[in-house]
């Protein structure tokens, strides 16, 4: 029987395919985003809180202050130097494409939720909800759509997940749950301000993962 040499057929021209690719599903994603994010920011552009958003928050917001320190521990995961934490841990296991993406997200967040500031301008829940509760140190004023904390996470968690392997790639996205209930119970945001921020991390992280690729093969 003719055995074949080691790596025959791998491609037509004899070399290895590439080990990155960009894919259909980021540009999907990215579209996905931006239309979760348009949907939300008109809705909440009228600077009002609607009656189902409003209950929402107050089911979330009314919850037992014996969660406090635990959820300002979890909020902590989406603060600005988590990215450029992940892009070190990325460099360290000698990802470079990741940390490149890493620094991109939270570039891209630092951006573009600048931009959708100066578009929709709705007041945190302290100010916009009659009774929210402000836990810590949260702000009762200021600008509240869209979420940072969320957006960063959730740029984050996508393009996180086409390196991980099984069950290990719900964990960012659980951490994307965590902090965006944290942010509604500790009375800094509303439904729409976190909804959007995923819409808009969603966009980030796919513009990222186009921009530099993702492992081959990965879903």
């Amino acid at each position: 029987m003719r055995h074949r040499p080691p790596g025959y057929g791998s491609s037509v021209s004899g070399r290895s395919a590439p080990a990155f690719q960009r894919r259909r599903l980021d540009v999907l994603t990215a579209l996905g985003g931006l239309a979760v994010l348009v949907v939300c920011a008109a809705i909440a552009s009228d600077g009002r809180v609607g009656p189902l958003e409003r209950r929402i928050f107050v089911e979330i917001n009314g919850l037992p202050d014996a969660l406090t320190p635990a959820m300002r521990g979890a909020q902590l995961l989406g603060i600005l130097a988590v990215g450029p934490l992940v892009a070190l841990g990325a460099a360290i296991a000698r990802r470079w494409r990741l940390a490149l993406a890493a620094l991109l997200v939270t570039i891209g967040k630092l951006a573009a939720e600048r931009i959708v500031w100066k578009v929709v301008q709705r007041e945190r829940p302290g100010t916009t909800i009659a009774g929210a509760i402000v836990r810590g140190d949260t702000p009762t004023a200021g600008l509240s759509f869209v979420s940072g904390h969320v957006v960063l996470v959730t740029g984050l968690a996508w393009i996180l997940t086409p390196y991980l392997r099984s069950w290990w790639r719900a964990v960012p996205w659980a951490v994307v749950a965590l902090v965006a209930f944290a942010r509604m119970f500790l009375g800094a945001h509303a439904p729409l301000d976190v909804l959007g921020g995923m819409g808009l991390g969603l966009l980030i992280g796919s513009l990222a993962s186009l921009a530099v690729g993702v492992p081959r093969g990965s879903a």
